[in-house]
């Protein structure tokens, strides 16, 4: 018996890498996938049918039920592609995993529109659409549901280099926050992870480079986390992050300080310099 026995998933940008390890996972679990990607390469340009065929055969040939689609995340037909070819294929939809993402850096002062547009539109916009298409079709089924985002250190920290794929993935995490809220009521519960792995989008950063850090940051050790979220031991877990690093595992909280409060009147500017470390709570 495996944790997704009978559940049908979607899994965005599958046809490599961390997606392409959630899928074999997946299936080891019992689920029947969807394997959904472009084809392009990590900064999204080009299309290439290959990367997700080859996962669906490689499914199959390990005894699993797959099917592929080719269709981007970052639009609205896209995303309903993307879904009605679990439907069609299988029958149903139980699991969103919206991990498909690119990467364009360049300092914020040499960021251009595009470079901003693209980013923002598959990361962010991408799991809109795909989380509205999805949950649209869970809740018709009535039988709840799973939806698993992907953020990343950079949005929620902070990462020289990449305001736009920051701003993308900060957007996820509110995004998680609000769909959480508003879709438990259909029993579909809505988290995040945000994964530190080494892939192609990757492999070519210094820190990456390190010796033993692609064994420790293998993608391999993403995907049970997201097997435990997509699964029934979660069914209580909602709106939440989880971070994972290789072996380690932490969640990503807000949290607000004490602050201090003034009894009468209006702060001055002197007099919140004289507090400034009690607001931030140090």
């Amino acid at each position: 018996m495996g944790l997704l026995d009978g559940k049908v998933a979607i899994i965005t940008g599958s046809g490599g890498g961390i997606g392409r390890q959630h899928a074999l996972a997946f299936v080891k679990e019992g689920a029947k996938v969807v394997i959904n990607d472009v084809g392009g390469d990590r900064a999204g340009t080009g299309t290439n049918a290959r990367a997700a065929d080859q996962v669906v055969q490689e499914i199959k040939a390990r005894g699993g039920q797959a099917a592929a689609n080719f269709d981007s995340v970052s639009t609205t037909a896209g995303a309903e592609g993307i879904v009605n070819t679990a439907v069609k294929a299988f029958g149903r939809l139980d699991i969103l995993v919206n991990n498909a993402g690119i990467l364009r850096d360049k300092t914020l002062l040499k960021m251009e529109d595009e470079l901003w547009d693209s980013v923002i539109a598959v990361h962010l916009r991408g799991t809109f659409a795909c989380t509205k298409a999805a949950a649209n079709v869970m809740k018709e089924q009535g039988t709840g549901g799973r939806i698993i985002n992907t953020t990343s250190v950079a949005g929620l920290i902070g990462n020289f280099g990449q305001a736009n794929y920051g701003a993308a993935k900060a957007g996820i995490y509110g995004f998680t926050r609000v769909a959480a809220l508003e879709l438990i009521k259909y029993g579909i519960t809505v988290n995040a992870i945000a994964p530190l792995a080494i892939t192609r989008m990757t492999e070519d950063l210094p820190w990456a480079k390190a010796e033993g850090v692609k064994e420790q940051l293998d993608p391999k050790h993403i995907s049970p986390i997201v097997i435990y979220l997509a699964s029934d031991l979660a069914k209580d877990i909602n709106g939440k992050i989880i971070g994972v690093q290789g072996r380690m595992l932490n969640a990503f909280v807000m949290k607000t300080t004490s602050g201090v409060t003034r009894e009468t009147g209006e702060w001055t500017p002197q007099e919140i310099a004289q507090n400034i470390e009690k607001i931030f709570g140090e």
